[in-house]
């Protein structure tokens, strides 16, 4: 069900601390025909919960601080990335040829943000440099849909076929992400129990101490490693000086954390150093893509015993996609979200890229119980979160087609969407905007306004304590 309990059991946790949690239910928020609020919910409350689980241990109190979860605050910050200003500019959103297309037997969706991804869709359809959106429109309406997905796919760009749930469930990548955990979880070593300092004082700070190397881009994985500097991590994000990221994305994600410029090939005596003396690494990269710079779970684990990996990828690790590049977008289109929220004439979106978002609390909450039982058990940790799967998660509310059968545990396809309720849920206020959950803040870049974090912990932080730099301007050292 898409409630705190089945995120929480996804993520390994007790099932008495979800007693631990209020949420503050507001009608208008998030509003689609998925139950895409009580998923957003859910993932920032058992984030939140691995928070107070990880202070009271850290603590060493009896009981978990309390939870609060506000629909408001957790629509805000699904949609942190439309609410940023600079300098009272508004963020740059999608370029002009990352959206649906009509081809010749239905819907494409493309992704050309970045530079290279542009080229490369202009080249797998024949098409100059510099072809505006007109020449693409044309050139997609002579082609079939699936002929397009796979020609861009082939060159290195990014496209998807619309399709709807029941033609995905069908397809043999939508049946293997449907097979796999929501939050897949294992232990890589045997390294002895993690000693975590104890934490004391104002504002409590789970993560305190914690060193994050986070090898993350866009949006979910980011926003995971945001979460953890907001809770006291020291977060470095490391990208390749190359492939720059977009100045405002990176903004919005940037909070708490700091960010180094290193080339993987070139400075490995430079990576490995920070390695040495890292407690969780961060990867938002397709499935073996960094394996060839030693960046495997288990090549870490090896290095650095005791290790906490995290991945986050699109598709999976499984299947015939697993190789894909994807993002939140492109997901929403091949899972059948799209064709759930549109209408007979045009293809539909979340109210959120709320794939990004929510797995990325996932992926936050998924580190901090690593952590937790790391203190107990010992051992080093991978875990593992797909955008594909918490689709499927989403999706498994919509009714099911006849002569098909649904798993309910987090094993399989999740069962039908409950409520998303508690036993200390509690109605507020309709959501009329995201207002009462901004903030301004003074950074390098400029005059920042902001969506505040929506995990929230009695006597946990309200806010990062530093804003975000620009892009690749930090030392690639600790600090």
């Amino acid at each position: 069900m898409t409630d705190i309990r089945f995120a929480w059991s996804a993520l390994g946790g007790d099932p008495a601390l979800v007693a631990r949690v209020t949420t503050v239910e507001r009608e208008g928020a998030l509003g689609a025909r998925l139950p895409v609020r009580e998923l957003a919910r859910a993932c920032v409350g058992a984030c939140a919960l691995a928070a107070a689980e990880l202070a009271a241990r850290r603590a060493g109190l009896a009981e978990a601080p309390a939870v609060r979860v506000d629909d408001g605050a957790v629509a805000t910050a699904f949609t942190s990335e439309r609410h940023l200003l600079v300098d009272g500019r508004p963020p740059v959103s999608f370029a002009p040829l990352s959206r649906f297309w009509s081809t010749a037997d239905g819907w494409v969706r493309t992704h050309a943000n970045y530079p290279h991804h542009r080229q490369r869709l202009l080249m797998a359809l024949g098409l100059p440099r510099d072809a505006d959106p007109a020449a693409v429109e044309a050139a997609l309406a002579e082609r079939s849909a699936l002929d397009v997905e796979e020609a861009v796919y082939a060159a290195g760009g990014l496209a998807v076929a619309l399709r709807t749930p029941e033609e995905w469930a069908a397809h043999e990548q939508g049946a293997a992400v449907a097979a796999r955990p929501l939050v897949e979880r294992e232990r890589l070593d045997e390294a002895r129990a993690r000693v975590l300092p104890p934490v004391a004082g104002a504002p409590a700070l789970p993560a305190a101490g914690l060193r994050v190397l986070d090898l993350t881009r866009v949006i979910a994985g980011p926003v995971a490693t945001r979460t953890l500097a907001l809770l006291g991590a020291d977060v470095l994000r490391l990208d390749a000086p190359r492939l720059p990221e977009l100045p405002d994305q990176h903004a919005d994600t940037g909070f708490g954390k700091r960010s180094a410029l290193l080339d993987l090939a070139a400075d490995r005596t430079a990576f490995e150093e920070l390695l040495a003396e890292a407690d969780v690494v961060v990867t938002g990269y397709r499935p073996g893509a960094l394996d060839r710079f030693g960046l495997s779970p288990e090549a870490l684990a090896e290095r650095r015993p005791g290790l906490v990996v995290a991945q986050l990828s699109a598709w999976g690790g499984h299947g015939p996609w697993a190789g894909r590049r994807g993002f939140d977008s492109l997901v929403q289109v091949a899972t059948g979200i799209a064709a759930v929220e549109g209408s007979a004439r045009r293809p539909g979106a979340l109210p959120a890229q709320a794939l990004d978002h929510g797995t990325g609390y996932l992926l936050a909450g998924a580190v901090l119980r690593a952590l937790t039982e790391q203190s107990r058990e010992g051992g080093g940790r991978v875990v593992r979160l797909s955008l594909a799967r918490t689709a499927a998660w989403l999706t498994a509310a919509w009714p099911t087609p006849p002569n098909t059968s649904r798993a309910s545990g987090p094993g399989g396809a999740p069962g039908p969407a409950g409520t998303g309720t508690v036993p200390g849920s509690m109605a507020g206020a309709p959501y009329d905007g995201p207002e009462p959950w901004l903030g301004e803040t003074d950074s390098g870049i400029g005059r920042l306004r902001y969506a505040l974090p929506p995990v929230t912990i009695t006597g946990g932080p309200a806010a990062w304590a530093r804003p975000p730099g620009r892009w690749g301007t930090d030392a690639a050292r600790w600090a």
